[in-house]
């Protein structure tokens, strides 16, 4: 009779293993509400963007702050804490500007854990590291260089146990799985139970 109470458990072990959800609420304000320590850091890259949106946002009980628009051809997101600091850069890619070996580790682990998955975006990451000026930070990531620091996050569907859900992984520049967790779409409103 143990063995039929332990067998639910392991077939619900797979979603353990993606035990995180990333939910996200964001709200679109106003310039003037956005942190001056972050705007003082984005100055000289909104000039000549288009389509500039700024957002306070809230992701798992963490507040954060958020800039879009569009420079070049290429759609920017840079995010921050709550006290204006730098958390990262991310711009969205094609999967051909991301080099072939990591390209090809990247679809083999997506593959074998979630057969039939269907890409949504990726974005070449530039996070803020300890000991790095947040200034190097941007001036990297806005010359789209490819560095050994940068991760590639992945927004998927896939099928699991017969219902579409979307993920997001982020992948080192190798193509190393770094986090995978399931992503509910931003201002997602329904309760989740655990």
């Amino acid at each position: 009779m143990k063995k039929f109470r332990l067998l639910p458990l392991l077939l619900l072990l797979p979603l353990f293993i993606i035990s995180q959800v990333k939910q996200e609420k964001e709200q679109r304000i106003k310039k003037e509400q956005f942190p001056d320590k972050a705007l003082e850091l984005l100055e000289e890259y909104l000039e000549d963007a288009r389509r500039i949106r700024f957002y306070i946002e809230m992701e798992n009980g963490e507040k954060g702050y958020e800039a879009k628009f569009k420079k070049g051809k290429l759609h920017y997101s840079v995010e921050f804490f709550e006290n204006g600091e730098l958390e990262d850069v991310e711009f969205i890619i094609a999967t051909k500007d991301i080099p072939n070996d990591s390209w090809n580790a990247i679809e083999e682990h997506l593959g074998s854990k979630f057969p039939g998955y269907r890409i949504i975006k990726i974005q070449q990451q530039h996070q803020a590291k300890e000991g790095i000026d947040p200034k190097t930070i941007m001036h990297q990531a806005f010359q789209n260089l490819i560095l050994p620091h940068i991760n590639y996050e992945i927004v998927f569907s896939a099928k699991v146990y017969g219902v579409f859900h979307n993920h997001e992984a982020t992948f080192d520049l190798e193509g190393k799985l770094l986090e995978i967790r399931r992503y509910l779409p931003p201002n997602y409103d329904h309760v989740l139970y655990p």
